[in-house]
C-alpha cells in the first residue's frame, strides 16, 4: 500500500506542480459558478469572460442515503489508495469496470470480497457470447453475486450488513468491514449554477455539446474530459482538453475534430477490451456485419503461462467491402490486441489488409489471424478473393 500511495502521489504530483507553476496572475482559486452565460462567481471576485471551458471532472456516483447510513463505512475507489493496511473484509457493489478490477485484486491479496451487480454482466462487453463467457469465467474464481432484484444495506456497530434478494425471491445476509461503491460516476457540474445560463441541458444535467468541437450550442462555452458524461478515460479526457482549449481560443473560428476511434481496457485477469465500436452500437445503429471469433484454449505453442480462458476475441466487419468496424475481447494480451484492432478500425482496414499484414509465431497475435480467417470467411471473400486493379486501384472479386 505503500508504493500504491506513492506511485498515486508521484502521478497526481505531475499535475499539481504544474499548476502551481504557472504565474500567479494567471490562477484564480475557488469554487466558482456560472450567474449568467459570460459571468462567474468565484469566491468573492467575479469574472467576466470572453470564452469558458468547462473542465471540472467527475466524481463516484453514491446512492442516495447510503453516506448517512454507513458513514465511513462506506468507501469509493479513491479511498482505497489511502489504505495503509487492508481490510478483512469488503462489499464491492457495481460489477462495471472499476469495481471488477478492485473487487479481484483485493480478493487476490486476500481480502474476503464478495462483488454485486444489478445485471447478470460482469465488464463492460457487449457481445452477448462475450458476457457469458465473462461471467463464467470470472465467477469461477471471485465471489459475486449477480442479477439482484433488490439491495439493501446498514451498518451494524463497525460492520457493513448487506442483504439481497435474489430474482427468485431468496434472501441472503453477509457482513463486511465497508462497502465500496462503484456504479459509475457523476459529472461534477452540478454545483456550476448552470441554472443561472440558458444552456440546454441533458437527462444527467451536462450542457449539451458538440463532442468534436466541445462547443456547448452556439455559445462561446466548450467542457472537455469527465464533466461531459461522453468516455471517462484518460487518453480521451486528454484529446477534449485539446479540441476545447484550442476552439475557445481561437472562437469564433470553432473547428471540428476528428476523434480517435474508441478504445477501452479492463485490467483484470483476464484482461478485457473494446476497440471501435461495438456490438450493441453496431445493433442500435442498424449496421449490417459479420463476426469471427477465435478460443485461445486450444490454439498451438502458447507464449502465455498455460492454456488461456474461453474465446477471448471477436472481431466485427461491414458486409461490403470487408472493412473493420471494431472488436471485443476478454483472454491474454487484451491490452495490446486492442490497440491493434483499434487501429485498424481508425484507418479503415479491409479484412485483407489486416491478413495481409505479418503475424510471428508463437505470439497471441496468430490467435488473431484465426479470428480474421473465420471473419473473411463470413464475409464470403476467400483467402485470395480480393484484388486491387493496377489501373484503377479498385478492388475487383
Amino acid at each position: 500500500m505503500a508504493r500504491v500511495r506513492s506511485e498515486r502521489d508521484r502521478f497526481v504530483g505531475f499535475v499539481v506542480d504544474t499548476v502551481e507553476n504557472w504565474p500567479s496572475e494567471h490562477r484564480l482559486l475557488g469554487d466558482a459558478h456560472f450567474v449568467d452565460n459570460h459571468t462567474l462567481q468565484v469566491g468573492e471576485t467575479l469574472v467576466r469572460a470572453k470564452r469558458i471551458v468547462i473542465a471540472t471532472g467527475s466524481r463516484p456516483a453514491i446512492p442516495a442515503g447510503w453516506r448517512e447510513a454507513l458513514g465511513n463505512r462506506l468507501i469509493v475507489n479513491d479511498n482505497v489508495f489511502d489504505w495503509t493496511d487492508l481490510p478483512r473484509s469488503l462489499a464491492v457493489v457495481g460489477s462495471g469496470v472499476v469495481g471488477l478490477e478492485l473487487a479481484q485484486a483485493l480478493h487476490r491479496l486476500g481480502v474476503r470480497v464478495r462483488l454485486y451487480g444489478r445485471s447478470d454482466r460482469l465488464g463492460p462487453l457487449t457481445d452477448p457470447v462475450l458476457q457469458s463467457l465473462a461471467a463464467q469465467t470470472f465467477e469461477r474464481t471471485l465471489p459475486t453475486t449477480l442479477s439482484f432484484r433488490q439491495f439493501e444495506t446498514r451498518r451494524d456497530g463497525n460492520e457493513v450488513l448487506v442483504r439481497v434478494t435474489d430474482r427468485d425471491g431468496h434472501v441472503s445476509e453477509e457482513r463486511f468491514d465497508a462497502l465500496l461503491v462503484a456504479i459509475g460516476r457523476q459529472a461534477n457540474v452540478d454545483t456550476l449554477g448552470l441554472a443561472h445560463t440558458t444552456f440546454a441541458l441533458d437527462s444527467f444535467g451536462v450542457p449539451i455539446h458538440n463532442r468534436h468541437s466541445g462547443q456547448v450550442a452556439d455559445h462561446p462555452v466548450f467542457i472537455a474530459g469527465d464533466a461531459n458524461h461522453d468516455r471517462p478515460l484518460l487518453h480521451e479526457a486528454a484529446d477534449e482538453g485539446r479540441i476545447a482549449g484550442d476552439n475557445a481560443g481561437r472562437f469564433p473560428d470553432v473547428r471540428i475534430r476528428p476523434r480517435r476511434a474508441p478504445l477501452a481496457v479492463v485490467f483484470s485477469d483476464p484482461q478485457m477490451a473494446l476497440a471501435g465500436s461495438s456490438h450493441a452500437e453496431l445493433k442500435a445503429a442498424g449496421v449490417h456485419f459479420e463476426t469471427g471469433r477465435v478460443s485461445f484454449e486450444d490454439q498451438g505453442p502458447q507464449p502465455c503461462d498455460g492454456p488461456q480462458p474461453g474465446a477471448p476475441c471477436t472481431c466485427m466487419a461491414k458486409w461490403e467491402p470487408g472493412a473493420s468496424l471494431g472488436a471485443e475481447m476478454i483472454g491474454p494480451a487484451a491490452e495490446h490486441l486492442g490497440h491493434l484492432l483499434a487501429w485498424s478500425a481508425q484507418r479503415g482496414d479491409t479484412v485483407q489488409t489486416m491478413l495481409d499484414s505479418p503475424f510471428y509465431h508463437p505470439v497471441v497475435e496468430e490467435g488473431l489471424r484465426t479470428a480474421l480467417r473465420q471473419l473473411q470467411h463470413s464475409l464470403n471473400l476467400g483467402p485470395v478473393a480480393l484484388e486491387h486493379c493496377l489501373d484503377c486501384g479498385h478492388a475487383a472479386r
